[in-house]
C-alpha cells in the first residue's frame, strides 16, 4: 500500500510541475507580447526617421523574442499531450511584421 501511495504522490507532483511549467511559459509569452506591443506603439508615434529605424529594430527584436516564447509554449503544450493550439493562436496572436 505504501508503494502505491508513494507512486500516486509522485504522479501528483509531476502533474503540478507540468502545470507550473506551462504557466511559466504562458507568462513569458505574455510578457514578450506586451513588450512588442509597447514598442509597436512607440514605433507608430515616432516621426524622426533615424529614431524610427532604431525603434523598428527594437520592435523586430521583441517580435522575435515573442515568437520564440510562443514556440516554447507550444513545446510545453505538446509535452503534456495538448496537440491542438487554436486556443494559443486566439489568446496570444503573433505580433505583425512592421516596416
Amino acid at each position: 500500500m505504501k508503494r502505491r501511495e508513494g507512486f500516486e504522490k509522485l504522479e501528483e507532483e509531476i502533474a503540478r510541475e507540468k502545470a507550473a511549467a506551462l504557466g511559466r511559459a504562458g507568462e513569458r509569452l505574455d510578457a514578450a507580447l506586451e513588450e512588442a506591443r509597447a514598442l509597436g506603439e512607440a514605433l507608430d508615434a515616432e516621426v524622426d526617421p533615424e529614431r524610427r529605424r532604431a525603434r523598428l529594430r527594437a520592435y523586430e527584436d521583441a517580435r522575435r523574442r515573442a515568437e520564440f516564447a510562443r514556440m516554447m509554449l507550444l513545446v510545453q503544450r505538446e509535452a503534456i499531450g495538448l496537440r491542438h493550439h487554436r486556443v494559443v493562436d486566439q489568446q496570444f496572436p503573433e505580433p505583425p511584421r512592421r516596416s
